[in-house]
């Protein structure tokens, strides 16, 4: 089996000292499709170096490079093929607001690995650190295909509960631009899925789709934007499993549903994420944003 599941769990920590500017959070927040229209002073909070407010999304790049799916293939006692490899969700929880600029220690490791019979699923989970203490942890739980069936525990549901009802509250849409993928990956994920018609073919998809992350971003900005008032320093955490690929050109339709507040008296925002040109195919699912 081409993934040592002992191997993997007992690799010490992948670590990294990161270190990030105004400029990667300014083109983190265009590779997500944040602009237009470039005037409006509730864009120009993720595109003006003096206003600028980070979206916590941004810890899933700060860096420039590995960890993520990429970070999650390079641990001892993992050996596939990328081509067979999904990203199939991201959890992300920030301690304090990110800075515009900041260096930080960040550690990653698998933390399970779990079979689903026709996949492995592997979790990473980074922590990223700096002269404060805690600054956020992520999870990325990556889905190789083929890879299951070898008798391990299958794991967690990792669901969030039932499904909202009735209307949503509010409904958003962001256009993709074409060559959103392009512009995205100069944040550090290079994968060739995004970029290059051949490798995606051979994935089995038509032609490059969108980043998974760029996808959770846009739809994180879209809930800062409509129902938190554009103040992305009240993100505490932020959840959503990757249930569909969107292509380059398409439109999101992000639904919200706002939800009460947790015994801890933070708010929280149920979402779904469909493809508009699609009959609203489901692209981020359980997707939770919990904030103060």
């Amino acid at each position: 089996m081409p993934i040592d599941a002992a191997r993997a769990l007992g690799a010490a920590p992948l670590v990294r000292e990161i270190a990030w500017d105004h400029r990667d959070v300014l083109l983190y927040h265009l590779g997500i499709g944040a602009g237009p229209p470039a005037t409006d002073p509730r864009e120009l909070r993720y595109t003006l170096e003096s206003r600028l407010r980070v979206l916590p999304s941004f810890a899933t790049v700060a860096g420039g490079g590995p960890p993520g799916v990429i970070g999650a293939l390079s641990v001892p006692g993992v050996d596939v093929d990328l081509a067979r490899v999904l990203h199939g969700g991201q959890r992300l929880r920030v301690h304090r607001p990110v800075p515009v600029r900041g260096r930080a220690r960040a550690a990653s490791r698998i933390t399970a690995v779990y079979d689903k019979g026709t996949a492995a699923v592997l979790v990473l989970r980074t922590e990223a650190t700096d002269a404060d203490g805690p600054l956020w942890t992520d999870e990325a739980e990556v889905f190789v295909r083929g890879e299951g069936g070898w008798g391990g525990e299958r794991g967690p549901s990792g669901r969030p509960g039932p499904a909202p009802a009735g209307a949503p509250d509010e409904v958003a849409e962001r256009a993709v631009r074409e060559d959103q993928a392009l512009l995205y990956r100069l944040s550090g994920d290079w994968n060739p899925l995004h970029a290059d018609p051949e490798f995606a073919a051979r994935a089995g998809y038509e032609r490059p789709v969108l980043h998974g992350l760029c996808t959770y971003g846009a739809a994180l900005k879209a809930v800062v934007d409509t129902l938190l008032d554009g103040d992305a320093g009240r993100v505490r955490e932020y959840g959503a499993r990757f249930a569909g690929v969107v292509y380059p050109g398409e439109t999101l339709r992000v639904r919200m549903w706002r939800a009460a507040a947790g015994p801890d008296g933070c708010g929280s925002v149920r979402a779904e994420v469909g493809v508009r040109e699609r009959d609203d195919a489901v692209v981020l699912a359980d997707t939770v944003v919990r904030y103060v």
